[in-house]
């Protein structure tokens, strides 16, 4: 499995000639986490597989359903201690002894730190710069010739010993989680030696050093850190966040000017011979962790998405508050320059040309924009007096395929947004058609919609209507685009982008129900005068009989 940040394996084999061992292990993405388990049922027990098993899908279960407000330590105890008391009545109930009796080693990754825990003897090792070293600690006997004897182990008594610890990940870092079944047969070179090559590599070593007769079950979990996690990184920098602003007010060198929003978190700023735009985190951030997490991700987002349809962006590395610097675009947004200016076709066919080259650059990222609207487009004129588009707003910017998303503006929204259908290209492509629209009628193509209301979408008239100006083809291109239909629309950006630059070989667009004579006049012509030719042809008939 492979991430941005993470790339993890897993692999487990039997003892001897046995078909299914006592081992078990599970590695899952969990929203931020990365959880890896391994569980290694103790042989001398009756149910030792089965506890492997349930303590492996019990603390997965409980990560998924994890209470937010609970830190990964507190979480990783008590749900360790959860299924302790489960395994352990259980037993005594059934058994009148211990027989669900499992090891237990976890570690959970969230951004650049590793929280972990072992019961047990099994396993977890750091390996960093061509060093192995063990992070957990063996639950076992230290005299010689009871080194193998546990003195702890999930279920075997009502209370558990948990061994805890926490460390902080670099790139190239790699963990490995594993039963004493394998670090009982390789040394610590042999480990170093095989590491990289994931834990299939690992366990079919030990496979082959003990000729395809393993005298343990042998199971191995290994994760790799591709790059540090630099938004957990921003996230725990200790910065201010300021509760209120004012003109001439110094901060990092920057002199605030005025507020460009009337929030007054974002300001035109002045450093030395040139002005720029400070956006600052809300104050909402100073409690609310959704709230910082949001703004963390916007700062991040605007400083790693780098093209020329957006701002540059950068965090300054020594700033003492919490915001982010953007170039300063000089010019207006699309909205306000509606309201007193034209648009020509030219340069709406260069707007969506924009919108979906910056909507195809962010899907190789995973992402969409999120809010597609007028005024998060800014509008200038270059050199030769041309239109030069950029598009703002980092904070709306999400995952493509979210269902919780609260992206998004009411009139611009797909309607299958309002049946909570996931964000997607086909409702992006919406919300560039209703932008287009926009731009060169003046309209909403299903009228403004306000906030919290449930629409009813009647089909729009054609743009044409309102502007005449609109070629047939870049007609159909718009209304295809805002198509009520998710099968009349355009599916992803490449369909739309490539009717915009081939308008010979643009079909003209027609609603499901449209009659015939809407579709092919000529066809319903011909139609009706074979239809009428035939009738006269009957009558005829009729009458010279």
């Amino acid at each position: 499995m492979v991430s941005d940040n993470i790339k993890f394996s897993g692999f487990s084999l039997a003892k001897q000639k046995e078909l299914k061992g006592d081992d078990f292990y599970d590695v899952k993405t969990i929203g931020d986490l990365t959880v890896a388990i391994v569980c290694d049922g103790v042989g001398s027990a009756t149910e030792g597989a089965q506890a492997a098993q349930r303590t492996t899908k019990h603390l997965m279960n409980n990560f998924k359903i994890r209470p937010k407000s609970w830190s990964i330590e507190k979480s990783i105890k008590t749900f360790i201690e959860a299924i302790n008391a489960i395994l352990y009545q259980e037993s005594q109930v059934n058994y009148e002894s211990s027989e669900l009796v499992t090891t237990l080693t976890i570690v959970v990754i969230q951004g650049n730190r590793l929280y972990g825990a072992n019961v047990g003897d099994s396993r977890v090792y750091l390996h960093r710069e061509e060093k192995l070293t063990q992070l957990s600690s063996d639950h076992a006997m230290d005299e010689e010739g009871y080194e193998n004897v546990l003195t702890q182990a999930i279920g075997i008594a009502s209370g558990v010993e948990i061994y805890y610890f926490e460390n902080i990940l670099q790139k190239n870092d790699s963990i490995l989680l594993c039963s004493d079944g394998l670090y009982n047969t390789l040394d610590e070179n042999t480990l170093l030696t095989y590491i990289d090559k994931g834990a299939h590599a690992l366990v079919k070593k030990a496979s082959k050093l003990e000729e395809d007769d393993l005298p343990d079950d042998t199971t191995a979990v290994v994760i790799d850190i591709l790059q540090a996690d630099e938004l957990q990184i921003l996230k725990q920098q200790q910065l201010e966040i300021p509760k209120s602003l004012k003109k001439n007010q110094l901060i990092d060198g920057y002199t605030l000017v005025r507020p460009l929003i009337q929030n007054e978190r974002t300001w035109l700023v002045h450093k030395k011979t040139k002005d720029y735009v400070l956006k600052f985190a809300p104050t909402q951030a100073l409690d609310d962790e959704a709230v910082l997490d949001l703004f963390v991700k916007e700062a991040w987002n605007a400083k790693r998405l780098k093209a020329n349809f957006f701002p540059k962006s950068v965090i300054p590395k020594n700033r003492t508050m919490r915001y982010y610097v953007m170039q300063l675009f000089h010019g207006e947004d699309l909205d306000s320059y509606l309201k007193n200016k034209h648009v020509t076709i030219d340069d709406t066919v260069e707007l969506a040309s924009t919108l979906l080259n910056m909507s195809q650059f962010l899907i190789k990222y995973d992402l969409v924009h999120g809010d597609i609207k007028p005024p998060n487009i800014m509008i200038a004129k270059d050199d030769d007096a041309n239109l030069e588009f950029k598009i703002i707003d980092f904070g709306s910017i999400t995952e493509v395929f979210s269902i919780n998303t609260k992206s998004g503006t009411p009139s611009f929204l797909a309607p299958e947004r309002f049946l909570d259908e996931s964000i997607n290209e086909s409702t992006e492509v919406f919300s560039i058609g209703v932008t287009l629209y926009l731009a060169l009628t003046g309209k909403y193509p299903y009228g403004e919609i306000e906030p919290f209301q449930n629409p009813t979408f009647k089909e729009a008239k054609r743009p044409s209507t309102y502007n005449s100006n609109i070629p047939a083809w870049f007609d159909s291109v718009i209304m295809r685009s805002i198509a009520l239909d998710k099968e009349q629309r355009y599916t992803h950006y490449s369909e739309m982008k490539y009717e915009l630059t081939n308008p010979k070989k643009v079909k003209p667009y027609f609603i499901k129900s449209a009659s015939l004579i809407e579709k092919s006049p000529l066809l319903f012509y011909k139609i009706a005068f074979a239809a009428m030719t035939f009738t006269n042809f009957i009558l005829i008939y009729f009458l010279l009989k």
